[in-house]
């Protein structure tokens, strides 16, 4: 496969990269998220994934940025874009538990409640209207919009919400074993409540059983009057598919061929369903003679903190596949 699934037909002037930053609690379960050293953990990840962007090291705690295998956090290959493309990334604090260490735009959210105690985002509503309101200003701004995201956990409380919303979803994972089961049970468990309570409304079900990313995402859709981009996998899915439902525009979704390739997922058949038209990035990880980034090609991480919107805008620029590939290469050996 090329380097894009589908040639790129806009350049933009102005791109802004905006990473929604957001916890829920579900990331917390054992076994849920492998976004952490440990469940515990995870919900420090997107202050630790920013902290590596902007400073180039994880300044909070001592951890190493890849997993126990070697294989890199996404979050290189975001900070590798962005040194490469000159760009500082737009931080957005959706909800986050513990404070961000590093300059974000604060939408005053909190985190994401775990649905099956309760109302999961209680705030949905007033995130999507700040989110609005933040992407009117972006537009004042920038002619591209590229929102990506990191939440722990948010394949998850992306699964409920596209079971919510009549969507046979299997989500992906950052693991290579899928903790299906769980996640069956969780979204099997609160799809049922919340038929048997009649709610159907696409906001109500993102504050029943979704996280903070996914109400921001979808009022910065509505707000911003230029070409936007969703940076991510399934959990952009689920930005989609509430887009559908509040009948704003479903802008195109940007991810690795790792999580289209997933195959405990079912991402291209849920994007054709909600009218999504992904490009799928393939970077050719296995053909960079470095282990820990060949990973990916057999379903450890896959995606994250936007890195395949990134390394789609780092094309969108004018950087060649080779400049793309081998900025990463530089960026991982750093850490090396």
């Amino acid at each position: 496969m090329a380097f894009l699934s589908e040639d790129i037909s806009y350049s933009p002037e102005r791109p802004v990269f905006a990473p929604i930053l957001a916890n829920t609690m579900l990331s917390t379960v054992p076994g849920i998220s492998g976004a952490g050293p440990s469940p515990e953990k995870t919900v420090f990840t997107p202050i630790l994934d920013s902290e590596l962007i902007i400073n180039g090291t994880i300044t909070s705690m001592p951890i190493r940025p890849d997993t126990p295998t070697g294989c890199p956090t996404p979050a290189i290959i975001t900070r590798a874009m962005m040194q490469l493309c000159s760009l500082s990334p737009f931080f957005i604090n959706a909800g986050l538990a513990h404070a961000p260490t590093i300059p974000t735009y604060d939408l005053y959210g909190r985190a994401g409640g775990d649905p099956r105690r309760g109302v999961a985002v209680p705030d949905a509503a007033s995130l999507y209207l700040r989110g609005e309101q933040l992407g009117s200003l972006l537009s004042q701004l920038s002619d591209m919009l590229v929102i990506g995201e990191c939440v722990p956990g948010g394949t998850t409380t992306a699964l409920c919400v596209l079971r919510a919303l009549e969507y046979p979803a299997r989500v992906s994972s950052s693991m290579v074993l899928n903790p299906h089961s769980q996640k069956e049970e969780i979204a099997d468990s609160i799809t049922r409540r919340l038929k048997n309570e009649g709610v159907t409304e696409p906001l109500a079900i993102v504050s029943a059983t979704g996280d903070p990313m996914i109400p921001v995402a979808c009022g910065m859709i509505k707000g911003f009057s230029g070409d936007v981009v969703l940076a991510g996998g399934t959990q952009m899915l689920s930005v989609a598919a509430v887009a559908r439902g509040l009948r704003l525009r479903i802008p195109r979704v940007v991810t690795t061929v790792y999580v289209r390739d997933d195959p405990s997922a079912n991402f291209p058949e849920i994007a054709d369903a909600i009218g999504v038209a992904p490009i799928y990035v393939d970077p050719e990880f296995g053909e960079l003679g470095h282990a820990g980034i060949a990973r990916y090609c057999i379903g450890e991480v896959k995606e994250g903190m936007g890195a395949g919107g990134a390394m789609y805008l780092a094309a969108a620029l004018g950087h060649s596949p080779s400049m793309i590939r081998e900025a990463i290469l530089r960026t991982i050996a750093a850490y090396s």
